[in-house]
């Protein structure tokens, strides 16, 4: 029996397990397991409407895996033993495995400053928007503090300020709104956050987080009744302790096959994962995520064939962002992520952002019939990645 183990049900480890199922299916020598702490699948692209308040759908893992024959755990994955090849579930179940796919994602940053795991909501998981969203409403009116000025603060601040108008959003951060688009896409989310009423504090290193204040270097401070923590994500420490080689930020180091580098029965997909391309090592987002877990399946299936598994690929498209309801910008992008000169906006931008955002759960069905279809979902980079 070939053991195969999925750690994280996200956007990479649930596009590789339900490839992966679809094309072992014929297989009576393959089990797959997946291990996730929720039932509940998490839309990362969605949580800042989570956070104002909204409604999203109820997707369950576990009926998507119906008819795969994917064992599902449900529980926190405690230990990862790369030597002994086991997983460890909740400090009592042990999982042995013979290829282990690790999933585990990334979280907001909340230790690179002091105070913020003690003041500071996230939007780490469903659960911890659905927290903000309840403490927002009961506040009503007063200061909220977004801390982190990259894509994910933007559209928290913009769709908060959105849902509460009554309410001060103050967006804090080092760069300005827009930094890592093209100039007509950066003035259009400036434009749209002074429209919505969002104060933005650019410029700014943020060295504390009290209860009612974000304390910045040189001695000023924001006060703030409540304070959203989005500025820097890290990953979980157990692939180190697991005996994983790791990069300075804990991720797992993988070769171009997507293997780690120091055992190669074990793949590093999405946040997870320290994945280099011609252009530099990619960051986390569903748009690489999603791809990753495609090939990692394509690649085990190979190798239980007796075949080699192939090198990914990978470049960029666009960095499509929403700034409440009715307003979007998507900033196309060569390879490499850098800003081209074309842009949408306004109601077509809205279109195509929600089009990217509710794309994934249909993504994952379609692929448990056509597994195929997932090797045409990427950009390969050309030049950029050959």
């Amino acid at each position: 029996m070939n053991r195969i183990v999925i750690l994280g049900a996200g956007y990479a480890g649930m596009a590789a397990t339900v490839s992966l199922a679809a094309r072992t299916k014929r297989r009576d020598d393959v089990r797959i397991t997946v291990v996730s702490a929720d039932e509940r699948f998490t839309e990362r692209l969605r949580l800042h409407q989570t956070a104002s308040g909204q409604q999203l759908a109820d997707l369950r893992i576990p009926h998507l895996l119906d008819g795969t024959g994917v064992d599902f755990v449900h529980g926190w994955v405690t230990g990862v033993d790369a030597a002994a090849r086991t997983v460890c579930v909740d400090d009592e179940r042990v999982l042995e495995y013979d290829r282990l796919v690790y999933a585990l994602g990334s979280v907001a940053d909340t230790a690179a400053v002091p105070g913020v795991d003690d003041h500071a909501y996230t939007l780490n998981s469903a659960h911890d928007a659905e927290l903000l969203a309840r403490r927002l409403a009961d506040l009503g009116t007063g200061t909220l503090a977004v801390c982190g000025s990259g894509l994910t603060g933007v559209e928290a601040a913009a769709e908060i300020a959105e849902r509460h108008p009554a309410l001060d959003v103050v967006l804090i951060g080092r760069q300005e709104p827009g930094s890592t688009m093209g100039p007509k896409a950066k003035a259009y989310v400036q434009s749209a956050l002074t429209r919505l009423g969002v104060r933005v504090v650019s410029g700014a290193e943020i060295v504390k987080v009290r209860p009612e204040a974000v304390d910045l270097a040189g001695g000023d401070s924001v006060p703030a009744d409540l304070v959203l923590w989005t500025s820097g994500v890290r990953v979980s420490p157990l692939a180190a302790a697991g005996g994983l080689r790791i990069d300075e930020r804990g991720r797992i180091l993988t070769d171009g096959t997507l293997r780690s580098v120091s055992h190669p029965q074990v793949y590093a997909i999405g946040d997870a994962a320290a994945i280099r391309q011609g252009y530099g090592v990619m960051h986390g987002t569903c748009q690489g995520g999603m791809p990753t877990g495609v090939h990692a399946a394509l690649s085990i299936a190979r190798e239980l064939t007796g075949r080699q598994p192939g090198r990914f690929r990978f470049g960029y498209l666009h960095a499509p962002v929403s700034l409440g309801r009715h307003d979007a910008v998507v900033q196309f992008t060569r390879p490499d992520d850098s800003p081209r000169r074309f842009c949408l906006t306004g109601r077509p931008a809205v279109w195509y952002k929600e089009t990217v955002s509710s794309s994934p759960w249909p993504s994952f069905v379609r692929l448990k019939r056509f597994p195929s279809a997932g090797l045409f979902a990427w950009r390969r980079g050309g030049r950029y990645t050959r």
